[in-house]
């Protein structure tokens, strides 16, 4: 089994990288290695390593530098997904990409089933709605992951940014009215090579998107809330900051986010025996995620 696995420095892509190192013969790349946005390149790489499978864990994930650096987006996170999917169609290989909830406006509280109308509300959600889109349009043979509120170990996130605030703030304010799923990296890792162990055993999935995220749903303040009694429990933090929730007018940011991230995962669960994300149980590991 060759698998080529894109974005490899980032949160996903490092677990990937370290879960398949010994179960495949992989290809992992950072953007130094393959600038999936120059097509020549993609086309090369992929001819010269005849993969089976091609896992697309790249993205520009800056959602509030993503409304000014608009062209970058839409070449990162379309052109390059592209030319992903047509090299993967060109050497018969199957494609898995991971996508995001921000292709969603955000509204309501329903979970969002796979089936729902998109509606991204600013340029990174429509950005990666939009190599969605020319993913499925170039390679028959893709499974779309979308994820949300990605955290682990490795590289930047929420948890990493709680901690490190609480190391001079006694008191903090926490975005309380957006709700989500935080979601474990290693989790996401671990769904992606179960989907491949699943066709490498003679199965033919229904290609298409799948929704795959943490439970319990949660708003940042509760999401923060656990971090900090996990931090203390574990002696990483003395004692925890207070924290209050504030709404998200009072937090203003670039680029509008979905007060509303909450994924429906039970597509995921029916067709292939993957479980939502426990992201209680990965912060158990915080120690970790100095």
């Amino acid at each position: 089994m060759k698998v080529l696995i894109t974005g490899c420095s980032g949160q996903v892509g490092h677990c990937l990288t370290e879960r398949l190192k010994d179960k495949a013969d992989i290809l992992a790349l950072d953007y130094k290695g393959l600038d999936i946005t120059n097509r020549e390149a993609v086309m090369r790489t992929t001819a010269d390593f005849q993969p089976d499978y091609i896992i697309n864990a790249a993205a520009h994930t800056a959602v509030d530098r993503a409304e000014q650096e608009v062209e970058l987006s839409y070449a990162i996170n379309r052109d390059g997904p592209c030319y992903l999917a047509q090299a993967a169609k060109e050497c018969g290989a199957v494609i898995l990409h991971i996508s995001t909830d921000y292709v969603f406006d955000g509204n309501g509280e329903a979970p969002y089933k796979e089936s729902d109308s998109t509606g991204p509300q600013g340029v990174y959600g429509q950005s990666k709605l939009a190599g969605e889109q020319a993913v499925a349009e170039n390679c028959p043979k893709h499974l779309i992951l979308r994820t949300a509120w990605v955290f682990g170990e490795h590289g930047n996130n929420f948890v990493k940014k709680m901690l490190s605030l609480a190391q001079t703030r006694d008191e903090l304010s926490i975005v309380g009215d957006q709700f989500g799923g935080p979601t474990y990296a290693g989790d996401i890792a671990d769904a992606l090579i179960s989907m491949v162990y699943y066709i490498e055993q003679v199965n033919q999935p229904e290609w298409g998107v799948y929704h795959f995220a943490g439970m319990p749903y949660a708003s940042w303040f509760d999401f923060a809330s656990k971090i900090f009694q996990h931090a203390e429990q574990s002696k990483v933090l003395a004692k925890q900051p207070v924290i209050s929730a504030i709404p998200t007018s009072a937090y203003p940011t670039p680029a509008k986010r979905p007060a509303n991230s909450r994924l429906d995962c039970l597509k995921i669960e029916n067709q292939f025996g993957i479980k939502p994300s426990d992201w209680n149980a990965a912060l158990n590991n915080i120690q970790a995620y100095k």
